[in-house]
């Protein structure tokens, strides 16, 4: 196992941290206080003018969409290469957005890079590749245990030339971002067939009758400016032709979409854990309780020394996974895939948390972007299947593996 950055990935990654210092970091608080001017006016789903500027930088800086391992629309990186630059993005939340690298768009494209039709790539594809629309992926529904993707209730019926859905969806995220104009909706098409058949992905634009936004959901009072939808779907029609890749492959397509998914998520989350040991660390040098800075302090060092050497772990084995990715497949990567969705998000966390912790009062505000992290963090815990789901995963592959030790 080689780690070591390509010559082509050092390269991205000093041109990609070049338009972090020179524009998108400066670009942050402005881009917070028109959010805010935003929710302020009732409207907390925008889309601020400043993104729109960071997004024409970094396509004018060759930085676009970095994430999809195909030379015809983007640089072409490995997955190993794509890891140190999807770190920087992640040290603060606009970054992805303006490299058009961000979630659930990445997902979506890759879904229709690998399975969409020719029409469907032309219609959907190329405008979400442009970053002129977004996108968002209804799977998780409020009355179901959506640990088990099995569990979806969603009715996807045919009736002649079209599909009739019906059901209800939530946690759609990116469904309330002004310029959302696709979903890519998970159901059954065959209650009947063989458990992991029985499911189907259609492509459903945001403006069909019968399909009702009901309402954006807060994360720990966070209303972000995509939003994360509760979608209601009433005898909503759509052609056939929007069916991705057949019927009963919506599980399939579902595991293929998940896993550049869940290390994308955690390479980001590598950066934003790094991100909160730097502040950390500033806060801890800075402020001085009973005569001394905190960095003085035994407990102190103690939590930047464990966070340093935490962060290092997660991080070489995100590495190891992106190398298994590209080297193995996605198919023969998913014990460490699982591996690192349950162990980085859970790194950043405690790291973030120790950072609140020095900040005082100052950690749980909006002054500081710990807060914000903290709850975008948590949520990952539950994202793209929860810790539960992962580790049994885990353990399942472990035990296989002992067993076929004890019989060789």
């Amino acid at each position: 196992m080689n780690f070591e950055p390509s010559d082509r990935s050092r390269e991205f990654s000093e041109r990609l941290q070049s338009f972090m210092d020179a524009r998108v970091l400066p670009a942050e608080p402005v881009w917070q206080e028109q959010v805010r001017a935003s929710a302020a006016r009732g409207e907390p789903h925008c889309h601020s003018p400043v993104m729109e500027e960071l997004k024409e930088e970094a396509r004018s800086r060759g930085l676009w969409n970095l994430f999809l391992p195909d030379p015809d629309h983007g640089p072409g990186l490995s997955n190993l290469d794509y890891a140190p630059l999807a770190e920087i993005m992640g040290r603060t939340r606009i970054a992805a957005e303006a490299c058009n690298c961000s979630a659930p768009d990445t997902g979506n494209m890759e879904v229709l890079h690998q399975f969409g039709s020719p029409e469907q790539k032309e219609t959907w594809l190329e405008p979400l590749l442009a970053g002129e629309i977004r996108s968002g992926f209804a799977m998780t529904e409020p009355g179901q245990a959506s640990s088990d993707a099995t569990n979806i209730s969603m009715r996807i019926e045919r009736d002649g030339d079209e599909f009739v859905l019906n059901g209800r969806k939530w946690w759609t995220t990116g469904a309330l971002h002004p310029n959302a104009r696709i979903l890519i909706v998970m159901g059954k098409t065959d209650p009947d067939a063989h458990v992991y058949q029985q499911q189907s992905m259609v492509l459903v634009p945001l403006d069909t009758p019968g399909l009702t936004i009901l309402r954006s959901l807060p994360v720990f009072g966070y209303h972000d400016p995509e939003g994360h939808g509760e979608i209601l779907f009433e005898d909503v029609r759509v052609p056939a032709s929007n069916l991705i890749a057949g019927e009963g492959q919506g599980f399939l397509i579902g595991q293929a979409r998940l896993g550049p998914g869940r290390i994308h998520h955690c390479m980001r989350s590598v950066g934003a854990a790094e991100r909160a040991l730097e502040l950390l660390c500033d806060r801890a040098d800075e402020r001085e309780t009973f005569g001394e800075p905190l960095s003085r302090r035994a407990n102190i060092r103690e939590w930047i020394a464990e966070s340093r050497i935490d962060l290092e772990m997660a991080r070489l084995l995100v590495l190891k996974t992106a190398w298994l990715m590209d080297t193995v497949g996605n198919q023969h990567s998913r014990t460490e895939i699982a591996a690192i969705k349950v162990a980085v998000p859970q790194m950043a966390l405690k790291i973030v948390d120790r950072a609140i912790q020095v900040h005082g009062g100052g950690g749980v505000s909006d002054d500081f972007p710990l807060a914000y992290m903290y709850a975008g963090l948590r949520s990952l815990r539950l994202a793209d299947g929860p810790d539960e789901v992962h580790k049994l995963s885990v353990a399942r592959q472990e035990l296989r593996r002992q067993r076929e030790r004890r019989e060789s």
